[in-house]
């Protein structure tokens, strides 16, 4: 049996974690019949077939499920020594993939990317984003940021610190319907919220019977950045995270609404790995990157 090389059991990972040979063609920068090729000869070599092609999707087969686990290792291995011998010359290199909600990424990390690029030029960032948790391992995410509390034993968690929420409204809003007094008022007012995850339209404040208030948007989206663009756009109240809104708030475009009834409540922030992972340089060299920029100017310890 003759051996496989990296390229091809590359070309295989990359196939079964993107769900399809055009879209692993697009992670690695290479051809579609270039990683067609690759697979194929990966397959005779190995005298076995690792992927059922359907009309729709490719399915591991029982031999493809255990060659993929090995193929991991051995790729993890490879990066691992690679990494070794840049950090020997202090030169710290190789890819590190990093999963956020959209708004702690558009608003958090992307400001501050490039500055972390220029201190470690040698190390290959890919920014991913979902609204949802997802798998770690499955993603092959090296670090991830979760905003609230943790529910996952699964995985260490380092504190990056809370980011507090507060009401906010656009000058103009307020102009044209008057700034609320009290929480009764909210009533007669546009509230936006979030349409999927229903715990963040708790709001901080109390009700008229001292009981937690939570809000039935006249108006929601499903993400935080959508909120936030409305909220400017002057289409009501919402309750966002400072990490949000801090240039906004800076610049006057929004407004705190019902401050001094507004209960000091918070988002936390951590920056969260598999368990069993061996945390690469790279990877620890952002959390202390991220540790030593962000508070203070996005959150509070």
């Amino acid at each position: 049996m003759m051996k496989s090389t990296l390229e091809e059991q590359q070309a295989f990972v990359a196939v079964v974690d993107n769900g399809s040979i055009t879209a692993a063609a697009e992670r690695l920068g290479l051809t579609v019949s270039g990683v067609s090729r690759a697979l194929n000869r990966l397959e005779r070599k190995l005298e076995t077939t690792l992927l059922r092609r359907t009309t729709r999707r490719l399915e591991l087969t029982e031999e493809g499920e255990t060659f993929l686990g090995h193929a991991r290792s051995i790729l993890a291995a490879v990066d691992n020594a690679e990494e070794a011998i840049a950090n020997r010359h202090d030169r710290p290199r190789g890819r590190l993939r990093i999963n956020a909600a959209p708004s702690f990424m558009q608003f958090v990390i992307v400001p501050v990317v490039g500055e972390f690029r220029d201190r470690y030029p040698g190390i290959t960032l890919e920014l991913d984003t979902h609204d949802r948790f997802i798998d770690l391992l499955e993603q092959r995410v090296d670090l991830a940021i979760r905003i609230g509390e943790l529910e996952d034993s699964s995985l260490h968690a380092r504190p990056l610190g809370h980011s507090p929420l507060r009401l906010l409204a656009s000058p103009d809003y307020l102009k044209r319907h008057g700034a609320p007094l009290g929480v009764g008022d909210l009533a007669q007012h546009s509230l936006l919220g979030f349409s999927q995850l229903d715990h963040l339209n708790d709001w901080p404040l109390l009700d008229a019977h001292g009981e937690p208030f939570h809000v039935k948007p006249s108006l929601s989206a499903s993400s935080g950045p959508t909120l936030l663009e409305l909220v400017l756009a002057g289409e009501g109240i919402a309750c966002l995270a400072d990490y949000m809104t801090l240039a906004p708030r800076q610049s006057g475009a929004l407004v705190d609404v019902l401050p001094e009834q507004t209960q000091f409540r918070t988002q936390r922030i951590n920056v969260v790995y598999y368990r069993q992972s061996a945390l690469s340089q790279r990877a620890r060299l952002f959390m202390e990157f991220l540790a030593e920029r962000l508070p203070g100017n996005y959150l509070r310890a």
